[in-house]
């Protein structure tokens, strides 16, 4: 068995240093998906922050292929790595070294534990607004690859910074924001487009994935809470002193400058 505590301890102190280890593979780290939700509860535990968003890391195959996952991965954001529109976001240590645009949904209804799934009709009435989100990813493993699905997941999914654009005011619905496109600028150049379909078939689907996946886990989803629900596109390379934006068309737009 894993050391849940020392685990969840060691990956803490990353945080506090914005610093980095080597990864091996021993009897502190975790070896299945539960017990690294185990570690990332604890880590929460131990930031002793409010939750007040959620993140699927690998929603899409590229997603997966970046950072070497067999299946998306739910991870908590909070206060000090969450920012509003034209935020300056620290850069200068991040080792994935790249930026992703999502699309985000803030909840106005609960969806918490229940033994039966949620269906995407009872998850769509529990949205409040659609946002437009700009992720900076990072791990606290110096080789992002290695610690696999159980690592990455303890490892709070690979959260960093969080970008959380305004409230979109044009109306929406599942099945266009599948067939939605997206562009994600860097220095006013495009980098590279996507489809809101890229996260697991679509952004709602994405978020069906998440109130399923965190009603087992005895979790669930509050009220208030927004959830950023994966890349769309490729996640791209950016570096410090870049001006980075993600531009879901008619569904609004975010930035965020490296510093």
């Amino acid at each position: 068995m894993p050391d849940i505590d020392r685990a969840a301890e060691v990956l803490r102190q990353c945080w506090q240093r914005n610093d980095a280890i080597e990864y091996r593979k021993g009897e502190l780290w975790p070896d299945t998906a539960e017990q690294g939700y185990e570690v990332q509860a604890q880590l929460a535990r131990l930031r002793r922050e409010p939750v007040i968003g959620w993140k699927i890391a690998a929603t899409a195959i590229a997603g997966r292929d970046h950072i070497n996952v067999d299946r998306p991965l739910a991870g908590r954001l909070f206060p000090s790595i969450c920012h509003s529109d034209n935020a300056k976001v620290r850069f200068a240590r991040n080792r994935m070294a790249v930026a992703e645009v999502e699309f985000a949904f803030t909840l106005g209804t609960d969806l918490p534990p229940r033994e039966s799934l949620y269906t995407e009709d009872e998850v769509l009435a529990a949205i409040q607004s659609l946002h437009p989100g700009l992720e900076f990813p990072d791990s606290r493993f110096i080789d992002f690859t290695l610690p696999g699905t159980a690592g990455l997941i303890a490892d709070n999914a690979c959260a960093a910074n969080f970008v959380l654009g305004d409230a979109t005011s044009e109306p929406f619905d599942a099945g266009t924001l599948a067939d939605h496109s997206t562009t994600l600028y860097v220095n006013d150049e495009p980098v590279t487009h996507g489809h809101g379909a890229d996260a697991l078939d679509g952004p709602v689907r994405a978020l069906v994935w998440i109130a399923n996946t965190l009603s087992e886990l005895g979790i669930g989803l509050s009220s208030g809470q927004f959830v950023t629900t994966g890349v769309t596109g490729k996640p791209s390379p950016v570096k410090k002193g870049d001006s980075v934006r993600a531009d879901l068309g008619i569904y609004g737009s975010v930035s965020a400058s490296l510093v």
